[in-house]
């Protein structure tokens, strides 16, 4: 544990060489915590008071509500006051320093040659003041608990041009000149929205939808209100015309949130090279974001093709870098362009690390026989459950046809879905990168740089040792930390292992021509 610092004392004495001064947090995030508070209290405080107002009256609802959310918000503001006055930063020529704490202060220490990516973001209220926040990473993770936040330091309200001044600072290597330019390497345009509809959000959000309907008529006291409305349309216009209509409306609704989202997410996507050797991704209509990230803890892209912006033939491209993972908020920050046209994605991919064109090799006809079986099994099941609701209960004709078009469709993807994955299957490797496609419902092709590989692991099941079959996993302490081949030829694959990356796997393999 470090010696507490004392940072008036520091920036008082000139001879120290820790004498870089102490920066404060900007004021204004006190506004913005006000404001957010209050409008969660707003949005919680409204149900609440229908609640009560339905059993009594709006005053005394009002009466009951606005005192405790006043105290809360004040509660909340307090803490964000003490947070902005007690914290402190600095960026020295060797570190970045932050101080936290009241009653017990919490330094935490970054080295700067350890920096490998800032991520600023701003949701509408902190753009509105002038604000960010700057997550400052190192790319490394660690074993125990907490390791991750360990090696990150967020600074939460910081003034956007003193935002922009850490990342070009930090991000900076002396060796590079300045002078080398920044370089376009992909831009986002708004016609490519069109794609979002066909990701697997739009049925998400129409699930939720219908959730979110049964909560608000819960909050009011009567939550049977969405099950009475269905049943007097069914009344009036028949099962068959509301399912249709019903099911119309939910894709929609789903279609016009998915829009929305992915159109605030990807708004003014850029990405950049800029001089030290870094990518910068930004993006974002209401909450912007940044990030930069040092080219040299990339170790290869992955091009993924959900199955509906596939079959219209676009894909996404993430990143494989050291240390890059979900952030805590859900947003994926390995992603460097979203859905675009598959081509566009993979110019893209090829101005990051350079030519991809590979040609992959099949996989044999046993993996093809392996993902049937699976798609007969699923056949079989859907079969038995939808005979067995029959059995049990006499269902009215609307449901019955509902499960019998559920067990129908879901034999046909089944059994597609074995012949696309076997078909999707492929593995190969140019100068510098291994090339593994797996994939149908979620199609990858991963192009992992292979000075990056620091091991193998190999497995076969007891079916897949009965067919010929086996699955190569690259490990690497980048991405996921593991890519696989799976259901390869059990011969091909460890020659096709020992050659990408000579010398790893060779002291385990067995020679024919070497054997007795």
């Amino acid at each position: 544990m470090s010696e507490e610092p004392n940072p008036e004392a520091e920036a008082a004495n000139p001879e120290s060489p820790d004498a870089t001064p102490w920066l404060r947090l900007h004021p204004d995030g006190l506004k913005v915590t006000a404001l957010l508070m209050v409008g969660v209290f707003v949005l919680v405080g409204v149900p609440v008071a229908g609640g009560i107002a339905s059993e009594s009256s709006w005053p005394v609802a009002l009466a009951f509500v606005v005192p405790g959310a006043a105290v809360l918000v004040g509660f909340v503001v307090a803490l964000e006051a003490i947070r902005l006055r007690v914290s402190r930063y600095r960026v020295t020529d060797s570190r970045v320093e932050m101080v936290t704490g009241l009653l017990f202060k919490r330094r935490r220490s970054l080295a700067r040659e350890r920096i490998r990516s800032v991520d600023l973001g701003s949701n509408p209220l902190e753009r509105y003041f002038g604000l960010a926040k700057v997550k400052v990473g190192t790319g490394e993770t660690g074993s125990g608990s907490g390791s991750t936040s360990a090696q990150t330091l967020t600074l939460d309200s910081v003034a956007l041009a003193e935002a922009d001044r850490l990342r070009a600072e930090l991000m900076r290597r002396d060796e590079v000149e300045a002078s080398d330019g920044e370089q376009r390497l992909a831009t986002w345009r708004p016609a490519w929205l069109r794609y979002a509809p066909l990701s697997f959000l739009t049925p998400a959000l129409a699930g939720a939808a219908v959730g979110a309907a049964f909560q608000v008529s819960e909050w009011f006291g009567d939550g049977g209100l969405p099950v009475r409305i269905v049943g007097d349309l069914v009344e009036a216009y028949g099962p068959w015309a509301v399912l249709g209509m019903g099911l119309l409306a939910l894709l929609v609704l789903g279609a016009v949130g998915s829009l929305a989202l992915q159109g605030e997410a990807w708004w003014n996507h850029r990405l950049d090279r800029e001089p030290g050797g870094t990518l910068r991704v930004r993006r974002g209509l209401m909450i912007a974001r940044s990030l930069s990230l040092e080219e040299e803890r990339i170790r290869g892209v992955e091009v993924v093709e959900p199955l509906g912006v596939r079959a219209a033939g676009a894909g996404r491209l993430d990143v494989v870098a050291i240390g890059l993972k979900t952030d805590k908020d859900g947003s994926d920050l390995s992603t460097l362009v979203p859905a675009v046209p598959i081509g566009y994605a993979r110019d893209a991919a090829e101005a990051v690390i350079g030519p991809m064109a590979t040609e992959l090799s099949p996989h044999p006809r046993a993996a093809r026989t392996r993902r049937l079986r699976w798609a007969a099994i699923a056949v079989a099941l859907l079969t038995i459950a939808a005979v067995t609701v029959h059995i049990l209960w006499t269902l009215p004709e609307l449901l019955s046809a509902s499960v019998v078009l559920v067990a129908v469709l879901g034999s046909a993807f089944a059994v597609w879905t074995a012949f696309d994955a076997y078909a999707s299957l492929g593995h190969g490797r140019d100068r510098g990168h291994l090339v593994s496609r797996r994939g149908s419902v979620r199609r990858a092709t991963v192009h992992l740089d292979r000075s990056g590989i620091i091991g193998w692991r190999i497995r076969q099941s007891v079916f897949q040792r009965r067919m010929g079959l086996m699955t190569l996993g690259a490990t690497t302490a980048a991405g996921k930390g593991h890519y696989a081949v799976i259901d390869a030829d059990e011969h091909e694959i460890l020659d096709f292992a020992d050659e990408a990356v000579p010398e790893l796997l060779r002291p385990f393999l067995i020679r024919e021509d070497s054997a007795g």
